[in-house]
């Protein structure tokens, strides 16, 4: 006796999915641009507040750059260019010092922005994974 499968819905799950990575490739490299821009923007404005009499060159030199590591894997790095005015400054103002407290200025950005970036990959989960 031999049993017959339906393969109509594996081969509709198949050119969903055909679909689906390439666009959720493309939307999660676009929600960690955003994401390390917020994470950029607000450091910046963290830094101005608690640093700008003692270090006012140290908020320009805090950026992002954004590296892949196979179609699947994106990464940003953001903080401070230690090549920059006062960017060598970073470790001591962000984790302070014996004398100097933290000032926690790029750790709180990425406080604000997890949830977000969270929320937004979420989204990007569901709308990849809904193809009925």
């Amino acid at each position: 006796m031999s049993a017959r499968f339906d393969m109509s819905d594996v081969r509709r799950l198949e050119r969903h999915l055909a679909r689906a990575v390439p666009r959720a490739r493309r939307d999660a490299r676009a929600v960690t641009v955003r994401g390390a821009m917020n994470i950029k923007r607000d450091w910046r404005a963290n830094a101005r507040a608690s640093s700008g009499r003692h270090a006012p060159h140290y908020p320009r030199t805090i950026g992002f750059d954004i590296a892949a590591y196979g179609p699947d894997i994106i990464m940003a790095t953001i903080g401070p260019d230690k090549g920059g005015p006062q960017g060598a400054l970073g470790n001591i103002l962000e984790y302070g010092s014996v004398k100097n407290p933290p000032h926690r200025d790029g750790g709180r950005a990425l406080d604000v922005e997890e949830p977000r970036f969270e929320a937004q990959m979420a989204i990007i989960v569901a709308r990849g994974l809904a193809w009925w």
